[in-house]
Parts: C-alpha cells; sequence; structure tokens
C-alpha cells in the first residue's frame, strides 16, 4: 500500500526512531511500513493520521501498490 509517511515525517523533521517513539512502535516498523512491506493495523493506521492531524486516506491509498 502506498503511503506518504515518509514525506509528512519529513515535514516534520523526524527520524524514523522519533516517530517509532511518539507511535509506540519499533523503528524497523516505521522503515516497513514507509517501504510497503507492512500494512499498519486499522489502530495503528488511527494512531499515525492522528499524530500527524490528517485523514487517514490523505496518508494511505489502498488502491495503489509501490
Amino acid at each position: 500500500m502506498h503511503n506518504r509517511m515518509r514525506e509528512l515525517r519529513g515535514e516534520h523533521g523526524w527520524s524514523q526512531a522519533d516517530l517509532a517513539e511518539q507511535l509506540d512502535v519499533s523503528r524497523q516498523t516505521v522503515n516497513a511500513i514507509e517501504t510497503g512491506k507492512y500494512d499498519p493495523s486499522l489502530p495503528l493506521a488511527f494512531r499515525i493520521a492522528k499524530l500527524f492531524g490528517r485523514p487517514i486516506e490523505s496518508i494511505f491509498d489502498p488502491g495503489s501498490s509501490r
């Protein structure tokens, strides 16, 4: 699933480790989501959307793949 996490993280000046800490996941999980190797659970997707202050559908596009 294509997503904008890397772009949004960069806009905030956060490293993968910074974002992982805020989401209570590992840095490896953030990397896997950003590279499309892992699709987040719905609860995690909601946490990501809330953290960035955006609707889920503006971050994740389930209709496309990398």
